[in-house]
């Protein structure tokens, strides 16, 4: 099959996708005479429309002209653009190419411009827009012009990507595979009919045949015979299931180039005879004639001058009848090249004549094309132009009402705002008194809240430690981190009760997660805890205050060095504050900021910002100094060698 006998079949398939196809045509014409509703009138007529795309041209623009009509009557503006559409459909196969461009034109500024105002049925608008450019694609494959071609086909493919639509998808793909395969660029459209392929078998669609073939045929030019008939005969599978006559007929006419190739001469006549009987069982003489082209062709190269003259002969006689100009000048050298092979120069000549007449006539009607498609290139870019400066005012124009609107909305907000501002103000004055009453115990809640809101992280982040093991270091070593993870998590619920814990409770929960680590990073750093003998027994602390610090000094202090590090936990009291201090020897601060500054995705850490809010509220429960100082240690020469933590706290007993 030729590549435009290939963008026809993508074509119908293509455009027919969205209605049914157990519709009948009686039955929807059934519906409408019983139908009072106009809108329901135009979706049928246009309906109507598309189900005689395949049998009657001519019926199909009757009934499309119908919902034109009745769309713009009513001010359908969806229905009015898929008249368009189907309008334009009826000119490509009537071969009226600078009408459908028309067509297709309309339809394409009907959808972009609903597409900036009617958001209610953006859907719908996006499917019709992407099947206007997808058509006006077409009409450039048609035409030869592939730039113009790729330009729309990828406008329309990235719509059905975007609406996540597969098998409309797939079509577009296989087009432009097949404006690319015109084009010589065999790597981009097999990238392409690949693409086709998988979401075609994806979905099941019967289609994916024709896309095999492609893909079989670009094998059989590079010579990679395996491949070819690898995928010649996926077609085949495909074929026979759906019962696709002329799909098979091409298939068997590429089967018949690849076994002349290979050298499989009977193999190759028997493809060809399946193709010719496959084309007369629908009445295809445009594939009965290529098919003779074939056999022709092949017995010439064999000598066999009497079979190659029949299936010259039938397939002129096939050429001749449909117009085909092309075939015509091939069959006419054809047999001029037999008759000379056969010694036989009049008649050699005789018909070299018609091939040079056959020559001449290609070539003025493809001057007269060419100059057709540049007026038809013109007038179209000419309004293109005008629509896109149609579709720039209009957004224009709505992007001035939404900020009148916005605008609006924003001062209405405003008024709403100052009143309860003011309504809120005269409520919190006669609130103060039990508000100030309320403001410690509500303190303390607060803390409670935020020592709540860190366990969650904490846990996330233990479990993200465990993935990574189990990654790491298989299963064994996994349920050994697993079972300290548990007592881990045993101690962390135990805690969450309690605003305040025991200071040995704090170094048991600290000892239990640097352990943790210890196996994650392979004995990457090692560590000790000190408490002063001055700190009572019952003297507490919040749960889990100091174990963010201690996982950022792992994380970006000890990790980057990549090399054995240290962390030195201590408890000590100084006047009338606990004093905990973390030092590890780590990278140091300043270098860890520039490494989480450069990296691609930066970790910003929620632990220590709720920290931080929790020693906000310890100061407000206790009215006693709670802070936290971060300072990175270097040595004689300046070089950082670590940092240093010391969180300032009140001191606290458990009551």
């Amino acid at each position: 099959m030729n590549m435009k006998s290939f963008v026809i079949c993508f074509f119908m398939l293509f455009c027919v996708l969205s209605y049914s196809q157990e519709k009948t045509i009686d039955s929807l014409k059934n519906v409408l005479n019983h139908t009072k509703n106009d809108i329901d009138k135009a979706e049928l007529l246009n309906a109507i429309a598309s189900e005689y795309m395949s049998s009657d041209p001519k019926q199909m623009r009757e009934y499309a002209n119908k919902a034109l009509e009745l769309s713009k009557k009513i001010k359908y503006r969806i229905e009015e653009g898929n008249a368009c559409l189907n309008l334009g459909n009826v000119n490509v196969i009537l071969g009226n190419y600078s009408l459908a461009l028309d067509n297709f034109s309309n339809a394409q500024q009907i959808f972009e411009a609903d597409l900036v105002t009617d958001l209610k049925n953006s859907s719908k608008i996006k499917n019709g827009l992407a099947r206007a450019y997808g058509s006006i694609g077409i009409v450039f494959s048609e035409q030869s012009n592939y730039a113009k071609a790729l330009q729309y086909h990828l406008k329309a493919v990235r719509i059905y990507e975007e609406m996540k639509d597969g098998a409309r998808t797939a079509r577009i793909y296989n087009n432009i595979g097949i404006v690319y395969q015109a084009l010589k660029e065999d790597f981009k459209a097999l990238d392409y009919f690949t693409r086709a392929q998988k979401l075609q078998e994806k979905a099941g669609d019967v289609t994916v045949g024709i896309t095999t073939t492609n893909i079989g045929n670009i094998y059989l030019r590079q010579k990679n015979y395996s491949k070819a008939f690898e995928y010649y005969t996926k077609s085949k599978n495909t074929f026979d299931k759906s019962s696709d006559a002329r799909g098979l007929g091409e298939l068997y006419n590429n089967l018949g180039s690849y076994y002349w190739q290979t050298g499989n001469l009977p193999k190759a006549t028997e493809s060809w005879e399946k193709a010719i009987a496959q084309f007369k069982s629908i009445d295809d003489k445009f594939g009965i004639s290529d098919t003779y082209s074939h056999l022709g062709n092949f017995y010439y190269s064999q000598k066999q001058y009497n079979e190659a003259m029949a299936n010259a002969v039938s397939a002129l006689k096939l050429a001749k009848e449909l117009d085909v100009l092309e075939q015509v000048m091939n069959s006419e050298k054809l047999i001029s090249s037999i008759y000379e092979k056969q010694n036989k120069p009049d008649q050699a000549l005789e018909h070299y004549k018609y091939y040079n007449i056959a020559r001449d006539s290609l070539v003025s009607h493809e001057n007269i094309r060419k100059s057709v498609q540049a007026e038809m290139n013109f007038d179209f870019e000419k309004k293109q132009t005008m629509q896109q400066e149609a579709h720039e005012k209009r957004e224009l124009l709505f992007k001035e009402q939404n900020k009148r609107y916005q605008l609006q909305a924003i001062f209405g907000a405003l008024f709403v705002i100052l009143v309860f501002g003011i309504i809120f103000l005269i409520y919190n004055r006669m609130q103060l008194k039990k508000t100030l009453t309320l403001q410690k115990e509500l303190a303390e809640y607060e803390q409670k809240a935020l020592h709540l809101q860190m366990n969650p992280h904490f846990v996330f982040n233990c479990l993200g430690s465990i993935s990574s093991f189990i990654v790491q270091n298989g299963t064994d070593s996994a349920i050994k981190y697993l079972s300290k993870f548990s007592k881990l998590m045993r101690l962390t619920l135990e805690y969450s009760k309690e605003s305040l814990i025991p200071i040995d409770k704090e170094i048991e929960s600290l000892q239990n997660y640097l352990e943790l680590e210890q196996l994650r990073s392979d004995k990457m750093f090692n560590f000790s805890i000190t408490k002063s003998d001055l700190i009572e027994d019952d003297m507490a602390l919040p749960p889990l205050l100091l174990q963010p610090f201690v996982e950022n000094a792992i994380i970006h202090g000890l990790i980057p060095k990549k090399e054995v590090g240290k962390i030195d936990i201590d408890f000590s009291l100084k006047e009338e504050s606990l004093i905990c201090t973390i030092v590890d020897n780590g990278i140091g601060f300043e270098k860890s900021q520039e490494l989480k500054a450069a990296s691609v995705s930066i970790h910003k850490s929620m632990a220590l910002d709720i920290t931080r809010k929790r020693l906000e509220m310890m100061e407000a429960v206790t009215s006693k100094t709670s802070k936290v100082e971060i300072k990175e240690l270097k040595d004689e020469n300046g070089n950082p060698v670590g940092t240093e933590v010391v969180l300032h706290l009140p001191i606290q007993y458990i009551k």
